[in-house]
C-alpha cells in the first residue's frame, strides 16, 4: 500500500498529549493516501509492539487476567462496555476471553458485552466491569465506568494512556499507548483487540506468537486489487447489508460503522441468519452484500448457512462479495460471491477469536478506505469536514 515518503510504518505512533487532551481535528489530506492509509500500513508493527509491551508476568494485561480469573472462580459476571468503534473492541475482547476461560478450564464463564450508554443506565450489581476507549475520553464508557466504581464494583480499562479519564476510573489500567491518526479509528479498532489476545493468552497460559499476529495483518491488506474491485461494484449501491456469524460478528458490525463513516454509503449489520429471516425482500439488484465468514470454531454449519444466505442473493441479483479465510474460499464456490472476494490465512497457530477478529481487521480497513476512494470521500474526518454534519456532531455533543 502506497504512503508518503514522509510515514514509516514501522515507526512507533504518537501517543495522546502530555497533559492529556483529546486527539486533535486529523490534517486534511485532498486525496490518498489519507491518515487511515497510513494506520493500515502501521497495523503490523504496531501489533507487534503493543504484544511484545503486555506479553510479560507483570504487566498491566496479566494483572487484568488475574482479576478475571478470580471473578469467574468467584462466580462473578465479566463486562466488557464500550461506544461505537470501541464497543465492536468491547465485543471482540468478551469473545476472546471467553475462549481463553474455556481453555482454562474455569468452568460457567460469563463473560459479555453491552453498550456503555445502556450500561450506565442499568449498572452491574456485581462482577467486573472493562471499558474500551481508544482515547479514554467517551462520555458514556467513562459514565457506565464511574456507575460501576460507585456501585463497589471492580474497574478495569483497555485505553491507549493512564493519563485520560477513563484511567483514572480504573483500578486496572492496559495501555496501548499508541494513538490513532484518523477519526475513522482504524487503529482504535485493532487496538482493544490485540490488548485482549494478550490478555486472553495470560488467562489461557497459551503463549501468542506476536510475529504470527503481525504476519497476519499484513496479509490481510494485502490485495488491494481485489479491494478496489469491490470497491468498485458497491460504490453507487443505494444501500449495503454486512452479515457474518460467531466471533466474526464484532467485525461485521466494525465493517458496518466503517462502510458509513468513511464513504457515506448506508448500511446496515445482520447476523448470518437474521439476514434469511425477512429482510430479503427489501433488497434488489442494487444492493451491495458483504459476507464476513474467518472464524473456525464450528466452521462447517457456518459454511452450510453461509451458501445458502449467497444462494439466495444470487437469485434476487445481489452485489455480493466476502472477506473469508483461505478454507471458506475453498468451499465457497466463486459464482456465489459476483463482486469478488479478499481472503486471508487460516492462522491456525492463534486461538479461533483471535484469528478471525485480526485476520478480518486489515481486510475491512482495507475495503473501507478504497470504498472511499470510489465515492470521493475522504475517510480521514468522517464528513465533519462539511460543516452541517460538523454542527450536528457539536449538537449530538451537547
Amino acid at each position: 500500500m502506497s504512503t508518503p515518503p514522509s510515514f514509516d510504518p514501522t515507526a512507533p505512533l504518537p501517543g495522546p498529549p502530555d497533559p492529556w487532551d483529546a486527539a486533535p481535528t486529523p490534517s486534511l489530506r485532498p486525496g490518498p493516501p489519507f491518515h487511515m492509509t497510513d494506520m493500515i500500513a502501521a497495523e503490523p508493527a504496531m501489533a507487534a509492539r503493543i504484544l511484545r509491551r503486555l506479553a510479560g508476568p507483570d504487566t498491566s494485561a496479566a494483572a487484568l487476567a488475574d482479576t478475571i480469573r478470580a471473578a469467574i472462580e468467584a462466580g462473578d459476571p465479566v463486562i466488557v462496555t464500550g461506544c461505537g468503534t470501541s464497543e465492536h473492541g468491547a465485543l471482540a475482547v468478551a469473545a476472546i476471553v471467553r475462549d481463553a476461560a474455556r481453555t482454562a478450564r474455569l468452568g460457567a464463564a460469563v463473560v459479555a458485552a453491552e453498550q456503555a450508554f445502556e450500561l450506565d443506565l442499568v449498572p452491574s450489581s456485581h462482577g467486573l466491569v472493562i471499558g474500551v476507549s481508544h482515547e479514554g475520553g467517551t462520555a458514556a464508557t467513562n459514565a457506565a465506568l464511574e456507575a460501576a466504581r460507585d456501585a463497589g464494583r471492580m474497574t478495569a480499562v483497555i485505553t491507549v494512556s493512564g493519563r485520560s479519564p477513563a484511567g483514572a476510573l480504573a483500578d486496572i489500567v492496559v495501555e496501548t499507548e499508541e494513538l490513532d491518526q484518523d477519526w475513522c479509528h482504524t487503529v482504535g479498532y485493532l487496538s482493544p483487540i490485540l490488548a485482549g489476545a494478550a490478555i486472553g493468552a495470560h488467562l489461557s497460559g497459551r503463549p501468542l506468537d506476536p510475529a504470527a499476529v503481525t504476519d497476519l495483518l499484513a496479509a490481510g491488506a494485502r490485495d488491494e486489487a481485489a479491494a478496489e474491485h469491490i470497491a468498485a461494484i458497491l460504490a453507487d449501491a443505494p444501500h449495503t447489508l454486512v452479515i457474518a456469524s460467531g466471533s466474526d460478528r464484532p467485525a461485521g458490525r466494525e465493517l458496518t460503522l466503517k462502510v458509513e463513516e468513511a464513504s457515506s454509503l448506508p448500511s446496515a449489520y445482520r447476523d448470518l441468519e437474521t439476514f434469511l429471516h425477512g429482510h430479503l425482500p427489501a433488497t434488489g439488484p442494487s444492493t451491495g452484500l458483504v459476507l464476513i465468514l474467518t472464524d473456525r470454531d464450528r466452521r462447517a454449519g457456518r459454511i452450510a448457512r453461509a451458501r445458502q444466505a449467497l444462494a439466495a442473493a444470487r437469485v434476487i441479483g445481489l452485489r455480493t462479495a466476502a472477506i473469508v479465510s483461505a478454507e471458506v474460499d475453498a468451499a465457497l464456490a466463486s459464482e456465489l460471491t459476483p463482486a469478488g472476494r479478499l481472503v486471508v490465512p487460516e492462522a491456525a497457530g492463534l486461538p479461533a477469536p483471535v484469528a478471525a477478529l485480526v485476520g478480518s481487521a486489515t481486510p475491512l480497513q482495507l475495503l473501507t478506505e478504497r470504498l472511499a476512494r470510489a465515492r470521493g470521500t475522504n475517510p480521514d474526518l468522517i464528513r465533519r469536514d462539511d460543516p452541517i454534519y460538523l454542527e450536528a456532531a457539536q449538537a449530538a455533543d451537547g
